[in-house]
């Protein structure tokens, strides 16, 4: 890809800036789309606008001053003018924008028009500067306005003018997408597309040149997506493993498998009942399982990821699951150990009894050498463990079945290398995630992995009711601490979550020491209340962890070490501080911890100002699949493709929040498959081959072309 310093209007000072925009080349920039437009036919006069009106004001700054309110934040005043009169326009809490918008600067103010004091204001609008705007620009009937970085000293209208030289000087573009498809499709050429959404003559040809340029981001990632999948199955070496959807039901008792359902000490639900009817027959089919499990906080994914990797050793194989964090392994090893119960010994594949060990940077020396030599000889049937599972190091004796938890901490490459060391064949792959954040719930999308829901919790569980309490005033969650020592006055128990083990000047949040020795002090005097973070050795935090379970602790003042894995019926109440530092995804987790058992509990969200759509969204809901669509709405997708990809977001114009977009995906999904289909290799199609090479890693590129 060409850097952009070979445009004329980009000087070496330039492209630094542009670099820090994440602008490097030629291509970064024409795929910098226009946030919006201002119709300068239509363009609002200051003296139109009324209140209410949403409006973009094309205007001058007269004076800009700073002061300070009541409550010692900044306040910044700015007047601006157009020729037909003047406009207030006020920034709370940014200081920075006087420097910005001193006298003579000429900017955009996109925002709601309000009053104040008889005069017509614009409060904390969106700032585009269009300082130096050129006379040919200011011709154009369509301004195209661009994300601009004040951060790296970069207007709309320097943004813009790189783009026009860019798109003058590449000419003709290549399309790859053969005719007859652009035709069905009713597409616009691609040339037309580019030249349209940057330097639009009406805003009637803004939509068919986005709807083009949403096909091709969707499309070079379905190809991608299809030639991984097509490369799968077609060098896939798999195993066979001897398991019946008989064993779930009851009819066969005496295998692995069928001992540890009827072991449980409780039904399995329906959704995992058919959940592990579905991976049994992946398991015994002639090609290796990949598939994703999503299912609800508490909804027993541990239970069918254990029955699958039991399903792997019964058969003379070993499983393997694999989970972000060396704390979620201390604890899957935990629960896994529970789990099976009488069914852990010795024994190694095959055996009525498995082997359980635990991997880790932590497990060092002589215990470390004897769980490697355990999976080297078969003797260790189950291992839990971080990424330490993807060093050279370990060597499996047959590797047969890989359990992911937590999908989106891991890129394709990880999964890749783990399930690479099956020296037998391809181990069957399942992956598992709680709450879909938005890059998992687009791969779903994406058909990168067959989707697998457990849709049902089980019997007994009642819902969490949870209460947010905005703003920081300890006088206003008073109801959090009182139903905090009304819970363990009736027995039960507590969690407070904190963001940070001890303060940080960067970061205004709660720490979890220093608000532990304010809280035995204050609001929970009296109570017996205790420490855990992820700084702690792992034989301290086990013993808080049980003192906390037997009751000896009934407050756990905590970080998100608690997140994941942590079981403990008789916790009814959790108080999440500064919870607007926790993303949607993280807070339904923490928020899983309690209400466990069959009692009522409360989930109290601490902090964060009125209008906090995340916070909102948690409050209102239970559902986290509704809570994941929330968070792909207000975070976006992403980068889809992980870590492979070269410094870009996969998808610059495409939402999978709009629902055209999501109906051209479908249709890119269908020409991606008849494409591949027709030309593995696309050895007919070498501009589409290019493309999606621009997507992925030497590496993976050189596989998928080979294969």
């Amino acid at each position: 890809m060409r850097p952009v310093s070979v445009l004329e209007s980009v000087s070496e000072r330039k492209a630094t800036r542009l670099a820090e925009f994440g602008v490097e080349s030629v291509l970064d920039l024409v795929t910098t789309y226009p946030r919006r437009y201002i119709d300068r036919t239509r363009q609002a006069d200051v003296s139109g606008l009324q209140v209410g009106d949403e409006a973009a004001v094309l205007a001058s700054v007269q004076s800009a001053r700073t002061r300070r309110a009541r409550n010692g934040r900044a306040v910044v005043d700015v007047v601006v003018r157009d020729y037909t009169g003047r406009l207030a326009v006020v920034f709370f809490n940014q200081p920075w924008r006087a420097k910005q918008l001193e006298a003579g600067t000429e900017a955009i103010f996109f925002g709601k028009v309000g009053e104040y004091r008889g005069t017509r204001q614009m409060v904390n609008p969106v700032v585009d500067v269009v300082a130096g705007v050129t006379p040919g620009r200011r011709t154009l009937r369509i301004l195209p306005v661009y994300p601009a970085s004040a951060k790296a000293g970069l207007t709309s209208w320097e943004i813009g003018a790189c783009v026009e030289e860019a798109l003058r000087r590449a000419g003709e573009f290549v399309d790859p997408l053969p005719g007859e498809w652009r035709s069905s499709l009713d597409l616009w050429g691609r040339t037309e597309a580019f030249g349209a959404i940057h330097l639009p003559e009406s805003l009637d040809v803004v939509a068919p040149a986005r709807r083009r340029l949403v096909f091709d981001e969707l499309f070079r990632l379905q190809l991608a997506l299809v030639l991984r999948r097509r490369a799968f199955e077609v060098n896939a070496r798999a195993l066979h493993h001897d398991v019946s959807p008989r064993e779930i039901t009851g009819a066969v008792t005496d295998t692995l498998v069928a001992r540890f359902v009827a072991r449980l000490p409780y039904d399995l639900t329906r959704a995992q009942r058919q959940a592990l009817a579905v991976i049994v027959a992946d398991m015994a089919g002639p090609f290796p399982m990949h598939r994703l499990l999503q299912g609800d906080v508490g909804s027993g994914k541990t239970v069918v990821a254990l029955a699958a990797l039991l399903g792997a050793v019964q058969s003379g194989h070993q499983g393997a699951l694999m989970v972000p964090t060396e704390v979620l392994a201390e604890q899957h090893f935990s629960a896994v150990r529970a789990l099976l119960g009488d069914l852990e010994g010795p024994g190694g594949m095959a055996g009525g009894e498995v082997r359980v060990e635990l991997l880790t940077s932590r497990v060092k020396g002589k215990a470390r050498t004897a769980v490697l030599s355990g999976l080297a000889s078969g003797d260790v049937g189950l291992v839990v463990g971080t990424h330490a599972l993807l060093t050279e190091e370990v060597v499996f004796a047959s590797l047969g079945a890989v359990v992911i938890d937590e999908q989106h901490r891991f890129g394709v490459e990880q999964r890749a290398t783990l399930r690479s060391k099956g020296t037998d064949g391809d181990p069957d792959l399942l992956v598992m995630t709680a709450t879909p954040i938005p890059r998992t719930a687009a791969m779903v999308i994406f058909g990168d992995l067959d989707l697998m829901t457990l849709d049902e919790l089980p019997p007994g569980r009642i819902a969490v009711t949870t209460v947010w309490l905005p703003g920081e005033d300890h006088a206003g969650q008073g109801e959090a601490w009182q139903r905090v020592r009304e819970e363990v006055e009736a027995g039960h128990r507590a969690f407070v979550v904190c963001p940070l083990v001890s303060d940080s000047v960067r970061v205004e949040a709660k720490s979890a020491t220093e608000e532990f020795e304010r809280l035995a002090a204050t609001e929970l005097a009296g109570l017996r209340v205790g420490l855990m973070h992820g700084q702690m050795a792992p034989a301290a935090r086990e013993e808080v962890m049980d003192r906390f379970r037997s009751g000896d602790l009934q407050v756990l003042v905590a970080t998100t070490v608690i997140e994941v894995g942590v079981d403990v019926p008789e916790a009814t109440v959790m108080v999440v501080e500064s919870a607007d530092r926790f993303g949607i995804a993280q807070l339904h987790q923490l928020r899983g911890r309690v209400g466990r058992g069959s009692t009522a509990s409360w989930c109290y969200l601490l902090g964060g100002e009125e209008g906090n759509e995340r916070l909102a969204a948690v409050a209102a809901s239970s559902d986290g699949f509704a809570l994941a669509e929330a968070d792909l709405r207000l975070r976006g997708e992403g980068t889809l493709l992980g870590a492979r990809q070269k410094g870009q977001s996969d998808l610059r114009l495409a939402s999978l929040s709009d629902p055209d977009d999501v109906v051209l995906l479908a249709e890119a999904r269908r020409v991606a498959e008849a494409v591949v289909d027709g030309d593995p290799q696309l050895g007919a199609h070498p501009d589409l081959a290019d493309e999606v090479r621009l997507l992925l890693s030497e590496d993976e590129g050189e596989y998928l072309f080979k294969s």
